[in-house]
């Protein structure tokens, strides 16, 4: 993306109409003319700016020229003319992060988590980039459609600053906002308003686990506040609660049992980090969230198999998937259209019981994004003549992450093919 200057914005783009509008600019979807690709361009009219709000513009255009990532709103074009200036962001349709949370009242614990995640990777490269954003807050995140889920941005740079050094990273009032709709703190008189922030006076809701809100004091907030500890925290709460919730998306018809799937780990890990739970670090349980995550996709991705569901399959796995397993009879395979045929003509059609056993998952974080897990997979199932059984696989699964959603790339299997033997 370069900044153009002395260009007709319109020999390249085509105006819609208007999104929004501020004290000196507006926003209005366009196109571009070359491509057919739609944008949002901000338009801002400089004959009314003062020089200082001249270089507020040029600063809110070079930071943003700075950030590339899938959860901040990206600048794609910076174009100059006779007493006006055009920034072209992404065209985002989803709305403020704010509206959402009044319509809906307040998040679930699982939609806060998924969402405060996406806000904290934002921020985290914000801070890599040397960019502290300094308005963090429901209005200023938008959402990227109106799908279910849709992505969180981080948007409007109006106020943010280039800074060296580290800074401290407070999350805990967005978070609050996601699970009980309103501000921590509120008053019409400023006054007393940072009177309640300074005394962290602030109501907890019945509706929040109390783990997510024990917090006393500003100081404690500070702690929880910190970037990897609430990372990890968050994530802890999403597994959590994926764990004790009672909706299933994989669950089968009436009458038939649900396959289950039990991980079992080493007993003498579990020892290890029992005698050293005290010493845990705030990167050590960021480390472990994570590595749980990885976990618990795993499972997700093994009931999907064991209950036949091709289309949660495919939603777990990236499309050039490719493994190594028993049933390509040693070559590599590309793609899901080979398990099809297993999921179609076999899995299926089983309605025995069947239950999964993850001994002593390993996994190794490869940086941010990916992961690799390796585990013996024990499958126990009932046989045509109602006689128990159990198969056994070695496995080993590599694990990516994009726009937030952890996708399986490859996997190796060696032992027991997936589909139960007769």
């Amino acid at each position: 993306m370069a900044s153009t200057t002395c260009t007709r914005f319109t020999d390249e783009y085509q105006l819609y109409e208007e999104l929004g509008k501020g004290a000196f600019s507006v926003v209005r979807r366009c196109m571009k003319i070359s491509t057919g690709q739609e944008y949002a361009a901000k338009i801002i009219n400089t004959k009314k700016l003062s020089a200082r709000d001249h270089q507020k513009l040029e600063r809110e255009a070079r930071i943003c020229r700075l950030l590339k990532h899938p959860n901040i709103v990206r600048l794609h074009d910076s174009i100059s003319e006779e007493g006006v200036h055009y920034l072209v962001f992404d065209l985002v349709t989803g709305g403020e992060l704010f509206e959402d949370i009044v319509a809906r009242e307040y998040y679930s614990e699982a939609d806060a988590s998924h969402c405060i995640q996406q806000i904290l990777e934002a921020v985290l490269h914000c801070h890599q980039m040397g960019v502290v954003h300094r308005d963090l807050k429901p209005e200023n995140l938008l959402l990227a459609s109106k799908l279910k889920g849709a992505a969180v941005k981080l948007a409007d740079f109006g106020l943010a600053i280039e800074v060296q050094g580290d800074q401290q990273a407070w999350f805990g009032v967005i978070l609050y906002i996601l699970l009980v709709g309103y501000p921590p703190f509120w008053d019409e008189d400023q006054h007393r308003l940072y009177q309640q922030i300074k005394a962290g006076a602030y109501d907890q809701r019945s509706t929040v686990a109390s783990m997510m809100h024990r917090q006393e004091t500003v100081e404690c907030l500070k702690k929880f506040n910190a970037r990897r500890k609430l990372k990890g925290a968050i994530l802890t709460t999403m597994l959590a609660t994926r764990n004790f919730s009672s909706k299933n998306p994989y669950k089968k018809p009436d009458g038939v049992k649900e396959p289950q799937t039990t991980v079992i780990h080493n007993p003498t890990d579990g020892n290890k980090e029992s005698s050293e739970s005290a010493n845990t670090t705030i990167e050590d349980e960021d480390i472990k969230a994570r590595k749980q995550e990885i976990i618990k996709v795993t499972e997700l991705l093994i009931e999907a198999i064991n209950n036949g569901d091709f289309e949660a399959y495919t939603k777990i796995c990236d499309p050039g998937l490719t493994s190594f397993e028993p049933e390509a009879l040693g070559n590599l395979v590309e793609g899901t259209d080979f398990h099809r045929f297993y999921f179609e003509n076999s899995l299926s059609k089983g309605h025995k019981p069947i239950h999964t056993i993850l001994l002593n998952p390993h996994v190794h974080l490869i940086g941010e994004d990916a992961a690799c897990i390796a585990y013996i997979r024990l499958t126990q199932y009932m046989d045509v003549n109602n006689m128990p059984r159990t198969m056994q696989s070695e496995e080993t699964r590599v694990w990516h992450r994009r726009d937030g959603k952890w996708q399986n790339i490859h996997f190796h299997r060696s032992g027991s093919p997936s589909v139960p033997t007769k």
